[in-house]
C-alpha cells in the first residue's frame, strides 16, 4: 500500500502523523511512504531523516493526497484537505466528528473510509489511541491553567502551591479518566489542593488509592459541581463520552458564583467542551474572559509539545496503522477494536454517537463494510 503523510495545517499544530521511526516500520512491511516536505519540522525531523527511513519526499500536500491509498494525520482534516479525499482511500487520524457538522458532511461527501483514533478500543474497554494525548493534555492543562492564573494574564494572581504561611490554590478536576488523573498528578505535584469529581464510585475509590489520601474525591451531582466550582481557583474539564459531544456541566449562570479571575481549562473542547461558555481557541490566542472568568480552550493542546506528543502518538497508532496498510479494509472486518474506530465509510456514518449527535442514519460498521 502507498501510505501518505501531509504536513499538519491547523493553527500552531507541530505534530506529525508519521515519525521517521514509524516510516521505517511501514517500509519494513513492504509499503511505500510519501511525506510532504517539512512535515516533520516541528519535531526536529527534516526531509533527510525521512529519506533515510525510506520515504519519498514530495513538495505539496496535494501530491500526498493524490498518490496515497492511506492518509495518516494527527488532527482532523481541514476544509482544504477533506475536498482532496476520495472513495478508495483510508483516512487514519483524530476526527472528533460529533461537534463538527461541516467536517462530517465533507467526509461523507468524499466517500473516504475514515478511521478515528479516538474511538478505537482495546480489550479493557479503554481508548488506546486517545490515551497518550489525554495524558499529555491532562498534564498541560495544569501548566496552562497556572499561567492563566497569573494576574498579568487576567487570572486571580495565585500560585498553585502557595508558600509557607499562604494557602495553595484550589483545583477542581471534573472527570476522573486519563485526563483527570494526569491533571491531578501535576496539580498535586505542584502543591495544589485538588478535588476530583466523577460519577463512578469504583473509579473514585481507585483514585483515592492512587493518591493515598492526597486528593479529595466527590461523586458528581449538580450540587457537588456547583460547590466545587464556587470555591475553586482553577477548574479542569476532563469529561469524555467516547465519540459523542461532551455534556455541558458548568453553566454560564454558575460563573457568577465563582471567584473573579478563576480559570476554566476545557480539555474536552475537541468534543465541543464541557462548559457552556467554551469556544475553541488556538495557541496563538489561547484565552478569553466571560463574566470575569478566564477560559483556556485550545483545541490541540498537545501540539504545544510536539516532540513528546508526536512520539507518544506514533507509539500508540503504529500497530493499527500497520494492520490497515497490510490488510486494507479487511483489517476493519477482522479486528473489532479497530472497527470501532470506523466513523465514516463510503458516504455513511458508522459510529452511533456521531450519527445521533448530528442527525444521520447510522450504518452498522460490519454491514457497511460488507456492502
Amino acid at each position: 500500500m502507498r501510505v501518505g503523510c501531509p504536513k499538519e495545517i491547523k493553527n500552531h499544530e507541530y505534530r506529525v502523523g508519521l515519525t521517521p521511526g514509524s516510516v521505517r516500520e511501514y517500509v519494513a512491511h513492504g509499503h511505500s511512504v510519501v511525506i510532504e516536505s517539512g512535515a516533520g519540522a516541528g519535531i526536529g525531523a527534516d526531509d533527510n531523516a525521512y529519506r533515510a527511513a525510506g520515504a519519498q519526499i514530495v513538495k505539496t500536500a496535494a501530491e500526498v493526497f493524490t498518490q496515497s491509498d492511506m492518509i495518516v494525520k494527527v488532527k482532523e482534516p481541514q476544509p482544504s484537505e477533506w475536498v482532496q479525499l476520495r472513495e478508495d482511500q483510508i483516512l487514519y487520524t483524530y476526527l472528533h466528528l460529533a461537534p463538527d457538522a461541516a467536517q462530517t458532511k465533507g467526509l461523507v461527501e468524499s466517500g473516504v473510509t475514515a478511521v478515528a483514533y479516538e474511538t478505537v478500543t482495546d480489550d479493557r474497554g479503554g481508548l488506546p489511541l486517545l490515551a497518550p494525548m489525554s495524558e499529555v493534555a491532562g498534564r498541560l492543562a495544569i501548566q496552562a491553567g497556572a499561567t492563566a492564573l497569573q494576574k498579568a494574564n487576567g487570572g486571580r494572581g495565585i500560585l498553585l502551591g502557595g508558600v509557607p504561611g499562604v494557602l495553595p490554590a484550589k483545583v477542581t478536576v471534573i472527570g476522573g479518566g486519563v485526563v483527570g488523573l494526569h491533571s491531578a498528578k501535576m496539580a498535586v505535584g505542584l502543591g495544589a489542593d485538588v478535588t476530583i469529581i466523577d460519577r463512578s464510585i469504583p473509579r473514585l475509590r481507585q483514585l483515592d488509592d492512587i493518591f493515598n489520601g492526597r486528593i479529595h474525591t466527590r461523586y458528581s451531582t449538580v450540587e457537588a459541581i456547583e460547590e466545587e466550582c464556587f470555591s475553586a481557583d482553577m477548574i479542569v474539564g476532563a469529561v469524555l463520552i467516547p465519540g459523542a459531544a461532551a455534556p455541558k456541566l458548568v453553566s454560564r449562570e454558575m460563573l457568577s458564583g465563582m471567584k473573579p479571575g478563576a480559570v476554566l481549562v476545557d480539555v474536552a473542547i475537541d468534543q465541543g467542551g464541557c462548559f457552556e461558555t467554551s469556544k475553541a481557541t488556538t495557541h496563538a490566542d489561547p484565552t478569553y474572559e466571560v463574566d470575569g472568568i478566564v477560559h483556556y480552550c485550545v483545541a490541540n493542546m498537545p501540539g504545544a509539545v510536539p516532540i513528546t506528543s508526536a512520539h507518544a502518538l506514533n507509539n500508540a497508532t503504529l500497530h493499527y496503522g500497520l494492520q490497515l496498510a497490510d490488510k486494507g479494509l479487511k483489517a476493519l472486518v477482522d479486528e473489532p477494536h479497530l472497527r470501532n474506530g470506523l466513523n465514516v465509510h463510503k458516504g455513511r456514518i458508522t459510529n452511533r454517537a456521531v450519527a445521533e449527535a448530528l442527525g444521520y442514519e447510522m450504518a452498522e460498521p460490519k454491514a457497511a463494510l460488507a456492502a
